[in-house]
C-alpha cells in the first residue's frame, strides 16, 4: 500500500524534475561554490603526506616517462628558469589564473547561458571530486621537490608571490598531492567549454589555447610532470560521464535557456521545511 504522501504518479515525475535544467540563484550558487571549495580543501589538505611514498612514486613516474621517452620535464624547466620574465610571468600564471579563469567562466555560463549552467557546473563538481581519490590513494612529489634530480623550484629560486606550493605558504597546503593535475582538469574544463558554447571564432581560439598553455606552464615550473596532466584528463572525461548521465546530454547539448520555470525539488523542499519551522 502506498502511504498518503507518496502517490505513484508523484514518484515517477520527481526524477525528471530534478534533472530539469532551472534558471541558478546567485546565492545559492555563490554559497554552493564556497562550501564545496572549502569542503575540497579541507579533504584535501587533510589526506596524510606520507612524504616517503609520495617520493618513491614521483620516481617511479619518472622513470616511467622515462621509458616512454617523454621525460623532457628537466630540460623544460632549466630552459625556462634560464629567461628571468618569462619564468615570473608563469610563476604567476600558475598562482592566479587556476581561480580567475575557472571564476570567470563558471560567471559568464551563469549570466548567458543559464540553461546550460547546472550540468556544466556538475562537471566540474564530480571532476574536482574524483581528483580526491587520486591524492588519497597515489600520492605524489611534483619535480621540484624530488631527491636528486636538480629540478628547480621556480617560485622559490625568483621569490614569486602568490604560489601555496613554495616558500612560507606551502605548509597551507598538501604539497605530495600532484597527481591528478586540477590545473589540467580545470583549464581543460575551462577550454572546452569556451570552445563549445562560444560564438566568436576569436574566443573559440583562446579557449582551446588555454589548457595548451596550462600544460606548458606546470611542466616548465616543475609543478607537475606530463602524466599528472593524464589524470587531470581522465577526472574531467569522468565529470563529463556524471553530468551526460544525469542531464541526458552534454551541457553544450542542453537549450540555452532554461523550460523548466518552477522552483527544484530540492530548493523547496528546503524552503518549506524552514517555514514550518
Amino acid at each position: 500500500m502506498v502511504g498518503d504522501g507518496a502517490r505513484p504518479g508523484d514518484q515517477r515525475a520527481l526524477l525528471p524534475r530534478l534533472r530539469a535544467p532551472r534558471r541558478p540563484r546567485i546565492w545559492f550558487e555563490i554559497l554552493l561554490i564556497g562550501v564545496s571549495y572549502w569542503t575540497y580543501s579541507l579533504i584535501r589538505n587533510a589526506v596524510p603526506e606520507q612524504k616517503a611514498d609520495a617520493l618513491a612514486n614521483a620516481d617511479w613516474l619518472w622513470d616511467l616517462e622515462r621509458t616512454l621517452g617523454i621525460a623532457v620535464e628537466h630540460s623544460v624547466n632549466h630552459a625556462v628558469n634560464s629567461v628571468t620574465w618569462l619564468v615570473v610571468g608563469m610563476n604567476y600564471y600558475y598562482a592566479t589564473l587556476h581561480f580567475v579563469v575557472t571564476i570567470g567562466v563558471l560567471v559568464w555560463i551563469y549570466r548567458f547561458h543559464p540553461g546550460r549552467y547546472a550540468a556544466t557546473r556538475m562537471v566540474l563538481f564530480a571532476t574536482t571530486g574524483v581528483a580526491l581519490l587520486g591524492y588519497y590513494f597515489f600520492p605524489l612529489a611534483p619535480p621540484r621537490l624530488m631527491n636528486g634530480q636538480d629540478f628547480v623550484d621556480t617560485v622559490l629560486v625568483h621569490h614569486t608571490w602568490g604560489s601555496m606550493a613554495s616558500g612560507n605558504l606551502k605548509h597551507m597546503s598538501n604539497q605530495y598531492a600532484a597527481m591528478p593535475s586540477m590545473h589540467i582538469g580545470w583549464s581543460l574544463w575551462c577550454g572546452l567549454t569556451i570552445f563549445a558554447v562560444a560564438s566568436a571564432p576569436w574566443a573559440r581560439i583562446l579557449g582551446l589555447l588555454y589548457p595548451v598553455a596550462t600544460l606548458v606552464v606546470i611542466v616548465a615550473t616543475a609543478n607537475h610532470f606530463w602524466l599528472d596532466a593524464a589524470g587531470g584528463m581522465l577526472c574531467l572525461a569522468f565529470g563529463y560521464t556524471v553530468s551526460r548521465a544525469w542531464y541526458g546530454a552534454l551541457p553544450h547539448r542542453l537549450p540555452r535557456e532554461p523550460r523548466a520555470t518552477d522552483a527544484h525539488p530540492a530548493t523547496a523542499a528546503l524552503l518549506n521545511r524552514f517555514r514550518g519551522a
